[in-house]
């Protein structure tokens, strides 16, 4: 069955609108989450007034893989501290006219409050996950926790991208006057394939930038459990890792465990939608760090039921036993028995892979994000 995207349900902008000229300060070494949230938007927010222009201070991925073809500024940081490009910034929004600062990373924001600050204009700040508890290095989080509080004084607005972020920031102490929360979203699926229920093997599939803090290893000893019960399933772990060291680690415990024939690492991949469509179930076993990731809103875009833990935004995303199913966070045995019952489950897998597509559609659409994203700067004109 073929499942045509339909944007009708959603509502349209206005057909004749000033335009002005947003530019969003990214970091840009990797292509993830947040990367994919800045890109959809530089391609959305056009339909609502708002042209996107980038400034990006630690290039990488994003600028050799992005889907948008507005303006890209390499502004290369030699370091954290090398403030100075903050006047490339305000030279920059000068001679093209940007009006409203878009900040994306604690990187950025500290880089970015300084040009507004010298330009007058307006600062936002897209919170796209907890900063205190962004990975598994302590003094780093410390950190950045630090220099995202120092900045963040300058700030008009702080757009959070689930309602958990939203409540984490205020009980740190940022005035609720200063936060709007704006879901994640993603692209509707063109012409897309409903899938059908494997009669066979299925394919578990994960897609990350696999660090620690997703928690490959939870999922690699539920796929043991689940081998040591003879359970039909495989797994394809799509993405790079952050390092070689962790690379290593993961690779040395698959070993260990004796499931390395169960598993396919296909590396980093561009074409997003083609890889979940090789999933029967998708799998986002994070530990901490989230805020509402994309990764899901995709699967769940490609009518792929979703088996993900209960941190931060997910359970916001993904309904239990409706759209998916949630598992304690670090549980192998929890996400192995959840995975079991939906495995040879023909009735429930259904009914999942329908609703996942429609909450998607009607509620975590690229253009319903833009909507909010816009609204924010709207508020912020008339100011």
């Amino acid at each position: 069955m073929i499942v045509k995207a339909d944007s009708t349900s959603f509502s349209n902008p206005a057909t004749e609108v000033e335009t002005v000229k947003t530019l969003h300060l990214i970091n840009g070494e990797h292509f993830s989450g947040a990367e994919r949230v800045q890109d959809l938007l530089a391609l959305a927010l056009p339909e609502y007034g708002y042209e996107v222009g980038f400034a990006c201070l630690k290039p990488g991925k994003f600028p050799e893989v992005r889907n948008s073809d507005t303006p890209l500024h390499t502004l290369k940081m030699n370091s954290r501290f090398s403030i100075g490009c903050f006047r490339d910034i305000v030279d920059l929004a000068k001679r093209d006219d940007y009006r409203i600062l878009h900040a994306h990373t604690p990187r950025t924001l500290m880089i970015g409050s300084l040009a507004a600050r010298k330009l007058k204009c307006p600062l936002v700040y897209h919170v796209h996950s907890p900063v205190g508890r962004d990975s598994n290095r302590g003094l780093m989080n410390r950190l950045n926790g630090a220099i995202e509080k120092l900045s963040l004084r300058r700030v008009n607005k702080m757009i959070c991208v689930s309602n958990s972020l939203g409540q984490y920031m205020a009980e740190i102490g940022h005035p609720s006057e200063k936060l709007a929360v704006v879901p994640n979203g993603v692209e509707l699926v063109n012409d897309l394939v409903i899938p059908t229920v494997p009669t066979e093997n299925w394919t578990i599939g994960t897609m990350a930038l696999f660090r620690p803090r997703k928690g490959t290893e939870v999922l690699l000893d539920a796929l043991k459990i689940l081998k040591d019960n003879d359970s039909p399933v495989c797994l394809r772990a799509v993405g790079p890792f952050e390092t070689e060291a962790y690379q290593n680690e993961v690779f040395a415990k698959v070993e260990t465990l004796g499931i390395g024939d169960m598993i396919e690492w296909t590396g980093f991949q561009t074409n997003v939608n083609e890889q979940l469509a090789a999933m029967d179930v998708f799998v986002l076993p994070s530990l901490y760090g989230e805020g509402l990731p994309m990764v899901v809103l995709e699967a769940m875009a490609n009518a792929v039921p979703v088996v993900a833990s209960n941190v931060e935004g997910i359970p916001e995303a993904v309904r239990d036993g409706v759209d998916g199913m949630i598992f304690e966070s670090g549980n192998a045995k929890d996400l192995a028995g959840k995975l079991s019952s939906l495995v040879g489950n023909d009735q429930l897998w259904e009914s999942m892979s329908r609703s996942s597509l429609d909450r998607q559609r009607t509620k975590l659409s690229n253009r319903s994000m833009a909507q909010g994203v816009a609204d924010v700067y709207d508020s912020l004109l008339v100011e």
